[in-house]
């Protein structure tokens, strides 16, 4: 929503995960504000969070943050909006 907004939808979000236990192993992020998401995905890393319980955080709407939320979506195997 808010990448419309500002007319820059160029970008994407990458998580890679165990598969065996969803630890966060890192993460590609390119795209505009990307910087703002790294607290988000650095605190996940550090208490062990995973793609799973980043997916039921909630997540603003319209935010570029959205876009942490449908990739962890999409580590699970249920993207949102793909």
């Amino acid at each position: 929503g808010k990448a419309q907004a500002i007319d820059d939808k160029n970008g994407f979000i990458k998580i890679i995960a165990d598969a065996k236990y969803g630890e966060i192993l890192g993460a590609h992020l390119v795209g505009p504000d990307v910087t703002e998401m790294l607290p988000e995905l650095s605190l996940a890393r550090f208490m062990e969070i995973t793609p799973a319980e980043i997916a039921r955080t909630v997540h603003a709407h319209p935010t570029l943050s959205e876009v942490l939320a449908e990739a962890a979506h999409a580590v699970e195997g249920h993207p949102i909006h793909m």
